[in-house]
């Protein structure tokens, strides 16, 4: 009887000492409530643009919460690739994301923004995704998915590696080209004469590596991010997709907060996006320079054509996800 006596009082010590707050365990924040700990996801390495705006968002984050809320990054997919992601944001185990195109898997009428050679120029991308365009799609994101999209980065426009130099349509007629899971960039490099092969961002170096594939596109700081130039020699400007990721959200999360955190996430979100926005756009062409000094040789094609072959796989998707919205963007960069 004593020994469980003995056991019962050690056992309410244990518990009493939690409640008080022990070594190792968070002490409340100022304003007294319990701090809370979301997780961001994304499919770059640290050294990429991505990350840094993701340390910068979470920085804000603490800052506007006072140390509410905390948002711990996981990079390089290390919580899965973009559709591993994004279903984790359907079921709240995934809080934050950065995601692109995938996401059109997941709101039909995001494909649209997919299609090669829709945007004129950069110009034209923004005044598409920070105008009413822009706040339409992510409506409907959060409508059909449950997914709540915080906003639109801008990441320049795709560029083309290979291992030869690429001036013409001939030049990548037959070549194996890695594309992400998106139905209209895969239909356009077939217009386009290539053989596209859809693939997890994390498996292209190795497939580069090992002659799998022969090519691949991205903007120029995801190339550099991705060490390609360890594996591919040429890259070709062909600014054939003006790019953009969503820094998507899980609505489960959101409606557990409080109003004065979902302000606040709101507000870094904002500040984040004029951050990162600014950072590509001043590190792009040094990171191009880069590219060049580490070995990579840049070919500027003629993509008149291009553009005109991967124009006509547009109408396609257009009525199969949205011509309203198709036309709007066009009336866009007119």
């Amino acid at each position: 009887m004593k020994r469980l006596s003995l056991v019962l009082l050690l056992v309410f010590s244990l518990v009493a000492m939690a409640g008080c707050g022990g070594t190792g365990t968070k002490s409340d924040t100022a304003s007294g409530k319990k701090p809370i700990t979301l997780k961001l996801g994304h499919i770059q390495s640290e050294s990429d643009l991505w990350h840094k705006g993701a340390q910068k968002f979470a920085e804000l984050v603490a800052k506007k919460t006072n140390g509410e809320v905390t948002v711990q990054i996981f990079p390089n997919s290390t919580i899965g690739n973009d559709r591993d992601m994004t279903e984790g944001l359907q079921m709240g185990s995934v809080d934050f994301a950065l995601v692109a195109g995938v996401l059109g898997n997941f709101e039909p009428s995001l494909q649209i923004m997919e299609m090669p050679y829709l945007f004129k120029d950069e110009a034209h991308l923004r005044k598409v995704i920070y105008g009413p365009i822009g706040d339409d799609l992510l409506g409907k994101l959060l409508n059909s998915s449950n997914i709540r999209g915080l906003s639109f980065w801008e990441r320049g426009p795709r560029q083309l590696t290979t291992n030869k130099p690429v001036n013409s349509l001939e030049d990548i007629k037959g070549i194996k080209i890695r594309v992400p899971e998106i139905p209209p960039m895969v239909t356009a490099w077939k217009a386009m004469g290539a053989n596209p092969t859809p693939m997890a961002w994390g498996e292209v170096y190795t497939a580069l590596q090992q002659n799998v594939i022969e090519a691949q596109e991205n903007p120029v700081p995801y190339i550099h991010a991705g060490k390609i130039y360890e594996v591919q020699k040429y890259i070709a400007m062909t600014n054939h997709k003006y790019e953009y990721v969503v820094m998507a959200m899980s609505n489960k999360t959101w409606e557990k907060l409080t109003p004065d955190q979902q302000k606040a996430i709101s507000e870094a979100a904002k500040e984040t996006t004029e951050y990162e926005n600014k950072l590509v756009a001043d590190k792009t062409q040094d990171l191009l320079n880069d590219l060049q000094a580490k070995g990579m040789k840049v070919t500027t094609p003629d993509t008149t054509q291009w553009a005109k072959t991967a124009q006509t796989t547009h109408k396609e998707f257009a009525e199969k996800y949205g011509i309203d919205i198709y036309n709007k963007i066009i009336e866009a960069g007119k």
